[in-house]
């Protein structure tokens, strides 16, 4: 099985796994297409940048629509999206609920800070989605002829971080902010620095020494790249 990601501007992974990378903040937009079933990773900044996906997705997938979506942490250029996308079961980690319930007008603002128009970002917000399924430990999701694998590998680069791994001849780790290639990980006042490295030794047994390591922001890495970057936060941070 398999679609034509580069007709859509989408970067194939594996077989049935492609990926975008949405303009302006450079966020990781991934979908891992089943028999039955399509999980999207992360949705975008505004409803506008959500319904953009959804039409792309759809295309990829021959008219049928996502019907899982997985969030990889409540910051506003990867949630703000999920209400353009009706009728899907929406997954995140556990106590990302109570974040994206209380903190609205502050992810709203933060939205507005880095560029968001505040009507965009108003709209976004008050169509917000929360997660009607969270991930303690790992969850396994059942797309049809494939298994993709929700693990809780946080806290780290937030207090709720979700990773995704996608079985195949070459596994795929969806790592959300945890790692990022197109500029140093980012640490704002929801970050729980002692916790990130551990966070990064967790992406690296799911995935193990030869799979694809897909960061939240820039050009897919390996193991290695995720092993210098545990390194260089554990030292920034001053944890081991």
């Amino acid at each position: 099985m398999d679609v034509s990601w580069e007709d859509f501007g989408w970067e194939r992974l594996g077989d049935g796994v492609g990926r975008r990378r949405l303009p302006v903040w450079d966020a990781t937009t991934a979908l891992v297409v089943g028999e039955d079933g399509a999980l999207l990773f992360d949705t975008g900044a505004t409803l506008r940048e959500g319904a953009g996906i959804r039409a792309q997705a759809q295309a990829l997938l021959g008219g049928r629509r996502v019907t899982h979506i997985a969030l990889s942490h409540p910051h506003f250029d990867h949630v703000l999206g999920t209400a353009a996308f009706s009728g899907t079961e929406v997954y995140g980690a556990v106590g990302v609920d109570t974040v994206l319930t209380r903190d609205r007008d502050a992810l709203r603002g933060d939205a507005v800070r880095h560029g968001v128009a505040e009507a965009d970002a108003v709209e976004a917000v008050d169509a917000l989605v929360v997660p009607h399924h969270l991930v303690c430990g790992e969850w396994t999701l059942e797309l049809g002829g494939r298994q993709v694998l929700l693990a809780n590998v946080g806290p780290g680069h937030s207090g709720h971080d979700l990773a995704v791994l996608v079985p195949g001849s070459r596994e795929v780790v969806l790592c959300g902010d945890l790692v990022e290639e197109s500029g140093d990980p980012q640490a704002g006042p929801d970050a729980i620095p002692s916790r990130w490295p551990a966070a990064l030794d967790r992406l690296l047994e799911l995935g193990g020494e030869d799979a694809v390591y897909v960061p939240g922001h820039g050009a897919v890495v390996d193991a290695g790249f995720v092993r210098a970057q545990r390194a260089e936060l554990a030292r920034r941070f001053g944890v081991s």
